[in-house]
């Protein structure tokens, strides 16, 4: 609390839908534990947010733009006229997308902001064809970024380009899931599964291109014994529905919508296998430590992972999971098999993913967050 005992009004702002922004909340809840008055400020996707209620204050958009220049121009103004007609004593800006208000306004009202960048922003590969978009993102951040006191982001390999380019020297924050050992798996038969069968996961609301699920599909399609889940959302969903019928898969491949943590963590632990399969094609990816990787270690449940430098260093550190060269279905294909005929391997698997989980979980990376947020309070709050 401040000198007159009033709690600090920190204001979070964040483009996507607040209900399954998993990093925007548990970041919250840190800040929350710290005796601040928390605010989320987002947009309004009727049906998602239909379904979900979070516990904080909330203030959503309704957009008449959807996507594209005129979504972000009209999203960006309605948030700083928020901001400017609202108190707040600390403003924490999530991606690149609501930066600019965010820094105008810290700057007019003469209050910190944090920045939390959630991955390498200008190299997600949205943007590859997109060279005019590509030069505005990036040129914000030129013009903004080495003025940033505060940062935030998401792995070391991030924060290193990061800071390269712009001198800044981001706190990495990773975005592990929780670990829930009141929460129990599903029966399989009450999602379709078989009992005998070799249970692959693939998880997020960021299930998009270059993540290797059209090559899952069309793995599990084509291997014997082996089922697998998607569960979330995403650019590729209907596509990859339509593969599934089209390869006459629907007894093996399920599809579920998002759901909020416990549930998803059902899901998770019922699982023998998680996918985490992103391809080297951008530097985002290349850089990213994916969050359904991280949920699935947390929940104990090893790993098929792309040979990427953060994923790698953990798996080979840890022994929780396989490494792939290629996202290829060929490669797909026979590490699955591999590991269905070899119930052994997948049990040593297992026991190491369970070990990794008392280190890599948010229980602890929440610890550095508090840790963060009460030097900022304390001395520019």
């Amino acid at each position: 609390m401040d000198a007159i005992g009033q709690k600090r009004k920190v204001t979070f702002s964040v483009i996507n839908c607040i209900c399954f922004d998993q990093r925007v909340r548990k970041m919250a809840e840190a800040v929350m534990s710290l005796d601040c008055d928390i605010t989320i400020v987002g947009r309004r996707k009727d049906h998602d947010c239909s379904r979900n209620t979070v516990p904080f204050r909330t203030y959503r958009f309704r957009m008449i733009f959807k996507k594209g220049f005129l979504f972000y121009k009209f999203f960006n103004i309605r948030l700083f006229f928020y901001l400017i007609f609202h108190r707040a004593d600390l403003l924490v800006a999530n991606d690149l997308d609501t930066l600019l208000p965010n820094y105008l306004v810290s700057r007019l009202k003469r209050i910190p902001l944090v920045y939390d960048s959630h991955e390498f922003f200008t190299g997600v590969p949205e943007l590859n064809h997109k060279p005019f978009v590509k030069m505005f993102w990036t040129r914000l951040e030129q013009l903004i970024l080495p003025r940033i006191k505060y940062m935030i982001t998401v792995s070391d390999s991030v924060a290193d380009a990061y800071a390269e380019l712009y001198g800044v020297s981001p706190v990495v924050i990773w975005n592990a899931g929780w670990q829930m050992p009141g929460i129990k798996p599903f029966n399989r038969k009450d999602i379709g599964v078989e009992e005998t069968d070799l249970l692959l996961i693939m998880q997020g609301t960021g299930i998009n291109i270059d993540k290797g699920a059209e090559e899952l599909v069309e793995a599990v399609a084509g291997t014997n014994g082996v089922s697998l889940i998607i569960v979330g959302s995403g650019d590729v969903i209907p596509h990859l529905k339509k593969m599934t019928c089209e390869l006459n898969a629907e007894s093996v491949v399920k599809f579920f919508p998002p759901v909020m943590k416990e549930e998803l963590a059902r899901y998770t632990m019922t699982a023998d296998l998680g996918m985490s399969l992103e391809k080297n094609t951008n530097l985002n990816y290349r850089f990213s430590l994916p969050n359904k990787f991280l949920d699935y270690i947390a929940a104990g449940v090893p790993v098929i992972a792309a040979d990427l430098p953060e994923m790698s260093g953990i798996i080979s550190k840890y022994g929780c999971g396989i490494l792939i060269r290629e996202t290829t279905v060929g490669e797909l294909r026979g590490v699955i098999e591999e590991i269905r005929s070899d119930r052994s391997k997948l049990n040593s698997l297992r026991e190491n993913a369970i070990k990794a989980s008392k280190k890599i979980n948010w229980e602890t990376e929440s610890e550095k967050v508090t840790v963060f947020y009460k030097k900022i309070l304390e001395t520019d709050g």
